[in-house]
């Protein structure tokens, strides 16, 4: 008797979330067969570690043809011959622009050349993250900062738009690109400070430092030119530092430590300059590319005397509020340094 057989044929695109997570890791398929395997899998699943390789092997074939779309996810969206949902067209694109942090950093500051991402090994070596993952997230970071560096309007709905990235992923990105557009100096005296610092800065600038008109090109990517001139005014707070110590330490005194009272109260004149005085030369624009270098003075002066960063975040906001009630600023929009621009 013959036995009839039911055969279903389709091309539909499986993604295991697991596999390909070790994929974008830049883990080899051998290495990812053991992780899984290390992970219990075939125990968990009655599974020959055979037969995990060769499902593994599928896969990671699968992922590097979509890999040539992902370049590009309009291509993704529009193409017809991987059949995949959009919820796991998301997980691939989401997951592939993903970036360690530790590894962003060391391409901060640098040009997004061929002669640096031959040298990724030294990062590699450095962070511990795969070379193949590194080269991913470099070119990606190329990809994106090429791509929408002179894009005019808010650079992370343009990245969101051309790469189909959720708006936590494209703040980042968005942080990266203004960095490399500024061209702000990120490595001399500056290695000590993470990813996340940068992005807390580069937002508080994005926020209030930049062009934000109607009409105007790459507004978020731009620094105001006027707010930049104004700028010059802020020397006028020098002329007024008693009254501004006297307002700063009558509101820091109840929750500053008695150490770093007593600090501020001898040292206010040197911290008042460390920061003032980088700022009323901002309106050049190579003084605007050091700030970060200048300001590395009050930093370094503040961790001699055992400030925690909680104590600085105290007497930042405190020192931005006297500012503004001082009578010679009523007019001057005094928010140069706010504690989220801590980078203490």
């Amino acid at each position: 008797m013959g036995t009839e057989i039911d055969v279903f044929i389709s091309n539909y695109t499986l993604v295991d979330p697991e596999i390909y997570q070790l994929w974008v890791e830049g883990n080899t398929a051998s290495e990812a067969v053991s992780i899984l395997n290390q992970r219990g899998l075939g125990q968990l699943t009655g599974a020959s570690l055979e037969l995990i390789a060769s499902d593994v092997l599928d896969h990671y074939r699968t992922y590097s043809l979509v890999e040539k779309l992902l370049s590009n996810p309009n291509k993704l969206q529009e193409q017809l011959a991987f059949q995949i949902e959009p919820q796991t067209r998301q997980l691939l694109i989401e997951k592939y622009y993903e970036f360690d942090d530790e590894v962003v950093r060391e391409l901060i500051g640098k040009k997004l050349s061929s002669k640096h991402r031959k040298d990724l090994d030294e990062v590699a070596e450095k962070t511990g993250i795969p070379l193949k993952s590194c080269r991913r997230q470099f070119d990606n970071v190329k990809r994106i900062y090429k791509m929408v560096e002179d894009m005019s309007g808010p650079v992370v709905q343009n990245i969101q738009n051309c790469f189909y990235l959720s708006e936590h992923i494209a703040k980042k990105y968005a942080c990266i690109v203004f960095l490399a557009c500024i061209r702000f100096e990120t490595k001399r005296k500056l290695n000590h400070i993470t990813f996340n610092c940068w992005k807390r800065c580069t937002e508080a600038i994005m926020d209030h430092w930049t062009n934000k008109g109607a009409g105007v090109d790459n507004f978020d990517t731009e620094h105001d030119k006027d707010f930049f001139t104004e700028l010059k005014d802020i020397k006028i707070v020098l002329e007024k530092e008693r009254e501004h110590k006297h307002l700063v330490c009558l509101s820091v005194k109840a929750t500053l430590l008695q150490k770093c009272y007593l600090d501020l109260d001898a040292n206010f004149k040197n911290y008042n300059r460390a920061i003032l005085q980088p700022v009323t030369n901002m309106h050049r624009p190579r003084d605007v590319k050091n700030m970060f270098v200048e300001l590395t003075s009050l930093s370094d002066a503040l961790k001699q005397a055992n400030w925690s960063a909680q104590e600085l975040e105290i007497f930042l906001a405190s020192y931005t509020q006297a500012g503004a009630e001082l009578d010679v600023l009523r007019q001057v929009y005094f928010y140069c340094f706010t504690p989220s621009m801590c980078i203490f």
